[in-house]
């Protein structure tokens, strides 16, 4: 038998405790959100550092302070429970191999190749979920999701990532702009043009749908600051900004007053399969060969509702 470390015997509850008046440097709010009451989890803190040895966390007239040593416990607490989720998770996922849930983005179509996985294993619960464009590499790792048909670029450590096809990136403008009705355009038409700016974005994910910078070197011109989809569709409708994205054919359109428009000269958008590295099983692989064999570009698909990048 394999001799293990002697460790003190933790309970991930009392962590878990611990990390909630560290978060809340109050044991009265803590305790409120854990929804048990403020003596009950003074006990419970006070269990937790006998247990380690030393004292975690100070009371002061203003509420909590962590001790040098609740510093140092603090990361690696949540990295405890981190892992603890994770074995579990990884443990459910060998317990019930017949279950597979799929992640796409938006306008990102996943159906065809969930029905076919469903057809050929009809033991398996096969689900899907919609994720948000920068959702896509925590979704895997938190094991939300299994595998995701998404829109590159996205951080790609630690999944294994297959390009499934190309899409041509688009203009999007207001029926009443300049360029409107023109069969292509390239970047020199829009050099002045405002292009919307999601804060917070990954920079890559931005300088990608941004084109930023410019061939050129040039920056991309500013443009309004969005946070949701459809405020980029609103400042487009109103004049406010240009938008570049995929997935739609040239003339379909996100709504009435706005129109697609080639965009000529620029990398296309890669539409991928990511899955979590150097996993395999018969409901992913069945899922692998399912996507690169039904999901094609908009082009290639014969109806589907645009709902922009």
């Amino acid at each position: 038998m394999t001799d293990l470390p002697s460790a003190p015997d933790l309970e991930l509850r009392l962590v878990r405790y611990f990390i909630a008046v560290a978060e809340q440097r109050h044991f009265g709010r803590a305790a409120e959100a854990l929804h048990i009451t403020q003596p009950s989890l003074s006990r419970q803190v006070r269990r937790l550092e006998d247990q380690l040895g030393a004292r975690l966390l100070d009371r002061t007239p203003q509420g909590t302070r962590l001790t040098e040593a609740g510093e140092v416990f603090l990361p690696r607490a949540k990295a405890l429970l981190r892992s603890a989720a994770q074995a579990a998770a990884e443990t459910r996922a060998a317990a019930e191999p017949s279950r597979l849930t799929v992640g796409y983005m938006a306008n990102l179509f996943v159906t065809p190749a969930v029905r076919q996985v469903r057809r050929r294993h009809p033991d398996a619960d096969v689900q899907v979920v919609h994720l948000a464009y920068d959702d896509v590499r925590a979704a895997l790792l938190d094991r939300r999701v299994d595998a995701v048909v998404a829109r590159l670029p996205f951080a790609t450590d630690q999944l294994e990532v297959t390009v499934l096809y190309d899409e041509p990136r688009l203009l999007l403008v207001p029926l009443d702009h300049r360029l409107a009705g023109k069969e292509s355009v390239t970047l020199d038409d829009i050099s002045d043009e405002p292009v919307p700016q999601v804060p917070g974005a990954d920079p890559a994910w931005s300088a990608f749908w941004r084109i930023d910078p410019r061939p050129d070197g040039r920056p991309a011109p500013g443009g309004p600051v969005i946070r949701a989809l459809e405020d980029k569709f609103e400042f487009v409708a109103d004049g406010r900004a240009v938008a570049i994205i995929a997935g739609l054919r040239p003339g379909q359109t996100v709504r009435p007053d706005i129109t697609a428009i080639p965009l000529h000269g620029v990398e296309p958008s890669h539409v991928a399969l990511a899955t979590r590295a150097g996993e395999h099983n018969r409901l992913l692989t069945a899922f692998r060969k399912a996507a690169h064999a039904l999901l094609r570009a908009p082009a290639e698909q014969k109806e589907e509702l645009p709902y922009g990048s």
